[in-house]
């Protein structure tokens, strides 16, 4: 009799483990994440790539209502729309968020720092990044799952922007942070607004250029059908996109669903360099047949965007979080000898 009762208890329990990993295996997770490129920009393509990416890896357990262009919120609410619950998961970029602390300028664009997008994202996996950045997001209710950095940036201008002289008074879109007194110090005239109002702003003579994205999704933005200047190869900005997702949203994820988001963005991160590299040379061939201007700048004048950026890291490091960032950055920087002792 015993023994039938502790097999009878055993069959239960049995049968409420295999229950649990059943419901387990079929759980459903449905995000909205926002992004705040369009549908025909290249990040834009990436981004619906690593979407498709995610709902197939999960036989469709993962589903996602993706909203491109900012097309729910603006691009700067897009985080506390996530944070919130009007949204599951940012798709842009900590800059925006300077406002709330000054250290998500430092893991949104670092600006001076590193020359390519894989010394940027050695710094976040193998630097002791992710871990240094994760409290910081997860301060506001947050989950960093990783980063997409395409590569230097380009500028647009219907001015020539040959070196650091011709910034003086150019009017140009910057986003919020730290750009603004670094290019203010250069003599320039930075106006922030948001990512989806430039193409008007420069078509109507608001701004002079645009500090918008790298040279192929300038390409796609238009912005060349309006301005006739932009400098190549980029060097002044290097904007590290992330996703991050609400940390109740992301805690209540099955953990396979979090590991399939996690390595999908390291795949993102990888194709993101590496896609974004082949088109900016072939839109740079392009540009040129166009009569477009591409300016490469000198290494002595890139030198001194360099020491005016890095110059200005302390100046922006209020906050304890933020100066922590600042030191692990320095630190990692002089480990891969791009700052000297």
């Amino acid at each position: 009799m015993k023994f039938t009762n502790l097999a009878a208890a055993s069959l239960a329990a049995s049968a409420l483990l295999v229950g649990s990993a059943l419901a387990e295996s079929h759980a459903t997770t449905k995000l909205r994440i926002q992004t705040h490129f369009s549908t025909e920009q290249l990040s834009g393509q990436l981004a619906a790539e690593y979407v498709d990416n995610i709902q197939t890896m999960s036989g469709g357990e993962i589903e996602v209502e993706m909203f491109y262009s900012s097309s729910v919120v603006k691009s700067v609410e897009t985080f506390d729309a996530a944070a919130t619950g009007i949204l599951d998961c940012d798709m842009t970029g900590g800059g925006y968020q300077t406002g709330k602390n000054p250290a998500f300028q430092f893991v949104g664009d670092i600006m001076g720092g590193y020359d390519t997008p894989y010394q940027q994202l050695s710094w976040l996996y193998y630097g002791g990044g992710l871990e240094a950045a994760q409290e910081l997001y997860n301060g506001y209710g947050m989950q960093l799952i990783g980063w997409w950095v395409p590569g230097q940036e380009s500028l647009s201008s219907s001015k020539p922007i040959r070196n650091a002289e011709d910034f003086k008074d150019w009017k140009f879109r910057s986003p919020p942070g730290m750009e603004t007194k670094i290019f203010e110090k250069l003599g320039a005239k930075p106006i922030v607004m948001d990512f989806t109002e430039i193409f008007t702003a420069l078509e109507t003579g608001i701004i002079d250029g645009a500090d918008a994205s790298g040279l192929a999704n300038n390409v796609g933005l238009g912005l060349y059908d309006l301005v006739e200047h932009t400098n190549y190869p980029g060097f002044h900005s290097m904007p590290s996109d992330h996703l991050t997702c609400n940390k109740a949203v992301w805690d209540g994820m099955p953990e396979k669903h979090r590991r399939i988001m996690s390595v999908a963005m390291e795949s993102l991160a990888l194709r993101t360099a590496m896609l974004n590299e082949v088109k900016n040379t072939e839109a740079a061939a392009m540009l040129r047949g166009k009569g477009v201007n591409l300016y490469d700048w000198s290494p002595e004048d890139r030198q001194a965007f360099r020491d005016a950026a890095q110059a200005s890291w302390p100046e922006f490091a209020t906050t304890p979080e933020a100066k922590a960032l600042v030191e692990s950055h320095v630190a990692y920087l002089k480990q891969l000898g791009l700052v000297s002792e």
